[in-house]
């Protein structure tokens, strides 16, 4: 799920080296924290959030055949 969330964010964004996933799993949820670049920020989330509604529905959709729960959580990279 972390690849898949991964592909779509790179394909989405202007700085694609900037992209990052993590994974934080636990017995019945996971928790996937994507970081991107500040300015590519509204091109993950997309207008009124309906990018972030679709990749949600895509991990909804594979998160149901392995029955566990995965949250994706949205968040700004920190500056280097």
């Amino acid at each position: 799920m972390k690849e898949i969330i991964e592909i779509i964010a790179q394909a989405l964004v202007d700085q694609p080296h900037f992209v990052s996933v993590q994974e934080i799993g636990g017995p019945n949820t996971s928790i996937l924290e994507l970081k991107v670049a500040k300015t590519d920020i509204g091109k993950i989330i997309g207008k009124q959030g309906r990018t972030a509604d679709a990749m949600r529905t895509i991990l909804s959709a594979v998160s149901a055949k392995t029955k566990k729960r995965t949250v994706l959580e949205i968040m700004e990279q920190e500056e280097k």
